[in-house]
């Protein structure tokens, strides 16, 4: 094999051993989409860290009975993690004021359709993990491990992995290998075509 294609192989991170240099990253993965996010949120890291002004939702819905996916706060500022559906409002920050979205927010609130479902104590600081875990049935949040006994009760619709930020907040959501395992049950998000 010529030096040129054993270069071209190993940067797209192919092995040149084995005649078919296709491999497990043609399988679509969840991500942050770039096609649904506020006009002013930056979505960087291959789809894996949101920054800028707005919220964005992940590539796919969570349609499997038990999920969970957790993000990293990089860097304080306004921030919230949860779920959406589709037509959730990615440019008004913060979100949660309206009736698509379901978000544990900054300042500890969880909020939904302009109304405080839990106001919880958190405080949250940089290196935080904030994790999320949807069965249909509750969502429920996480911190570093820990769940923060608020669950969210009454979601209707397909809803889609949802990160807002805002004044210089930064995080890296993580829909595969977790910091802190998922609940007894939850696993990763899965594209609806692995499921079946």
């Amino acid at each position: 094999m010529s030096a040129y294609a054993q270069c071209f192989y190993r940067c797209f991170g192919w092995s040149g051993s084995s005649n078919n240099p296709i491999t497990n990253h043609d399988q679509p993965k969840i991500c942050l989409d770039t096609t649904k996010m506020g006009t002013d949120a930056v979505i960087v890291k291959n789809g894996k860290r949101i920054c800028g002004t707005g919220g964005g939702l992940a590539n796919a819905p969570i349609a499997q009975d038990k999920a969970y996916f957790q993000a990293k706060l990089q860097s304080t500022g306004i921030f919230g993690i949860g779920v959406g559906l589709e037509t959730a409002e990615l440019d008004r920050v913060p979100l949660g004021e309206d009736a698509n979205s379901w978000v544990l927010r900054h300042d500890g609130f969880i909020r939904h359709n302009k109304k405080t479902i839990h106001e919880t104590n958190i405080k949250f600081s940089e290196g935080d993990f904030i994790g999320v875990s949807y069965d249909h049935i509750e969502l429920n949040f996480y911190v570093n491990g820990k769940n923060i006994g608020s669950p969210v009760l009454g979601i209707r619709g397909s809803v889609f992995p949802l990160l807002y930020v805002d004044e210089s907040a930064i995080l890296d959501v993580e829909f595969e290998h977790f910091e802190h395992a998922p609940p007894s049950g939850y696993r990763q998000i899965m594209l609806e075509q692995q499921i079946f």
